[in-house]
């Protein structure tokens, strides 16, 4: 059986696939399109990833990729995330998207923490006072303190709980936002964006990437956090307005911030890259060899469980398990 690999994804993905599957390059094949046209009438299954994890190769699966294929039945993504791909048109289609949740969860948590805890103590900033034997000088500058902060989580799912019970021990309060409250859960939930931010001094952000939030941290929200206020986002670069939160770290609107991830990654602002009040780093959150490994694992089980007719492991919210039977 034939499975699409749209972009390059790991060894540990390719040939684990390769065991069960006969795996079809579309990045390294000589004529793609007549790859495409020669796999459209009984191509069945899928595996891509987010470009981070995919050496910054995009590549949408997307509801004129979709249609091209009438008997596909799975798209096996690498990523928690999956803004890569129409989940909406796949469920229309009868087709169902795995991603790769869970395994990634502590990894993503801990950078969090440590981004927070840089942007916050500015530690970037402190070693490379070191370097530049700036110390011989005289001390580092005294900084801001985690003491007495209040974490607004925007998206408080899997990795936003995590990150809660790391937070928690900082004696840092947690208030949350999202689509709706939870109902098994201690913290304050504020349906206002907003308001969560007039309240907060830590705007963490670990919700999806996509058109609904694209932007939705945008000039408002940062003018709302306030001053002391220090804003993380590990979760896609679009969802914050950039060139708002630029201005907003060039004018002391907010005191800092430590990103993970850009809007147009891998390429970074330079005006971003100046501040000395911004942590930056590469799209890091899950990179480890054994989360990384972890998640290429995960891709191959989902599509070796659906190949053997069995549920695939983590079909997305949009496509849950089992999707009506294809009537064409």
């Amino acid at each position: 059986m034939d499975v699409l690999m749209p972009v390059p994804l790991p060894a540990l993905v390719r040939d684990g696939l390769a065991k069960t599957f006969r795996v079809r390059t579309l990045w390294d094949a000589p004529d793609p399109d007549a790859l495409l046209a020669e796999l459209a009438p009984t191509l069945r299954a899928v595996a891509t990833g987010v470009s981070i994890l995919a050496e910054d190769r995009h590549f949408p699966v997307d509801a004129g990729f979709l249609a091209r294929f009438p008997k596909l039945e799975i798209v096996a993504n690498l990523g928690v995330g999956y803004d890569n791909i129409d989940a909406k048109a796949a469920a229309q289609n009868g087709v169902v998207v795995t991603n790769t949740p869970d395994v990634l969860t502590d990894e993503t948590a801990d950078t969090a923490m440590g981004l927070l805890l840089n942007a916050v103590r500015e530690f970037p900033a402190a070693e490379r006072w070191l370097r530049a034997g700036k110390w011989l000088e005289k001390p580092f500058r005294l900084t801001a303190s985690l003491r007495g902060r209040t974490m607004g989580i925007v998206g408080l799912g899997r990795i936003g709980k995590a990150i809660a019970a790391r937070a928690a021990p900082f004696g840092i309060k947690i208030v949350y936002h999202g689509r709706r409250p939870q109902p098994d859960l201690a913290y304050p939930y504020f349906a206002s964006l907003i308001d969560m931010a007039k309240a907060v001094d830590i705007l963490m952000v670990v919700i999806p990437g996509g058109p609904e939030t694209r932007n939705l941290i945008d000039a408002d929200v940062l003018k709302a956090l306030g001053p002391d206020g220090i804003l993380v986002n590990i979760a896609r670069g679009t969802v914050v307005d950039e060139p708002a939160l630029i201005h907003a770290l060039k004018t002391g609107a907010i005191l800092g911030a430590g990103l993970d991830v850009f809007a147009a990654e891998p390429k970074v602002p330079a005006e971003l890259v100046a501040l000395d009040n911004a942590v930056l780093l590469p799209h890091v959150g899950s990179a480890s060899r054994h989360t990384r490994d972890l998640m290429s694992q995960l891709v191959v089980d989902n599509l070796e469980a659906w190949a053997s007719s069995k549920p695939p492991l983590t079909p997305v919210a949009e496509t849950p398990w089992p999707l009506p039977k294809k009537t064409a």
